[in-house]
């Protein structure tokens, strides 16, 4: 009997996270479906009023039309060159950083990292005007290096304390047996510790280039000309007062989803591996 309920409460459980996890995929993949199918439409379908979740006749042309008659290349661009800048330069910051941290003592330290948690707390639309003033003071408005700048500047308290857990919990005695064996401080990190935590190296990557692939509010204030836009902003361009392009605007979207979903299929190992790992201590 007790060996029958067992069963029966297992079975119940398994299928109950089968139709948890199967609805979960299904809410999150619903809304990229529902973009694909809009953006292989044609104009008169998707205006139509007989709604179709499979199109009747498929189409390339607005993708087509997005590419010979927009300035999509250029938006797309900016976007890659915005943010591999971003995410190389808060890698770098957060690497040094984060390894200072976790190394050193120093006066000030639990200051800093209060401050640094602190600073994850401000909502970031408080920031906008105050950085936008201060952009136009030192010319650094409607240019691409000022975006860099300030993305650089949101993402690296995240990433600085996310980096300081991994190398917490790799033992000081890897790179001081390195430095015996003629490293010097920096080689030691260089080539004993970085390739030991290369899953948190990747999943501060992916973070940051996320964070700045997928930002629309700043980059909307700081920049107002049209070849420097990216391609959040240049997908709200398509929102007109009388219409919505709902043809090119999908199209879009599905090319601007494509270098995240390449990314996180190629890395999915090491950023589930890096997160797991920088969540906990020793």
């Amino acid at each position: 009997m007790k060996s029958g309920r067992k069963k029966a409460e297992r079975l119940a459980f398994g299928t109950g996270r089968v139709l948890a996890l199967t609805f979960y995929i299904v809410m999150v993949l619903s809304p990229i479906y529902w973009l694909l199918i809009t953006s292989l439409k044609p104009k008169v379908e998707i205006i139509s009023r007989d709604i179709s979740y499979w199109p009747r006749e498929f189409t390339f042309q607005n993708y087509i039309d997005l590419w010979n008659t927009s300035n999509f290349p250029v938006y797309l661009r900016n976007s890659v060159i915005v943010t591999l800048c971003v995410a190389l330069a808060v890698l770098v910051f957060a690497l040094f950083g984060g390894y200072a941290l976790a190394r050193y003592r120093f006066r000030g330290k639990g200051a800093m990292l209060i401050a640094l948690l602190i600073s994850q707390m401000i909502p970031g639309t408080l920031l906008m005007i105050p950085t936008y003033l201060l952009f136009l003071t030192v010319k650094l408005n409607n240019t691409l290096f000022g975006l860099v700048v300030f993305y650089v500047v949101i993402n690296v308290p995240f990433c600085l304390i996310t980096m300081r857990a991994f190398f917490e919990r790799i033992p000081q005695s890897l790179e001081e047996a390195a430095m015996v064996d003629g490293c010097t401080q920096v080689s030691a990190l260089l080539r004993v510790i970085v390739p030991v935590m290369f899953p948190g190296i990747v999943a501060t990557f992916v973070f940051a280039f996320t964070g700045a692939w997928n930002e629309l509010l700043a980059a909307m204030l700081f920049i107002s000309k049209d070849e420097l836009r990216t391609i959040p902003v240049g997908l709200s361009m398509y929102v007109g007062k009388l219409d919505v392009n709902w043809g090119q605007m999908t199209a879009g979207g599905m090319i601007a989803l494509l270098p995240t979903i390449a990314m996180f299929a190629i890395v999915q190992r090491y950023v589930v591996e890096g997160l797991t790992a920088g969540s906990v201590k020793g």
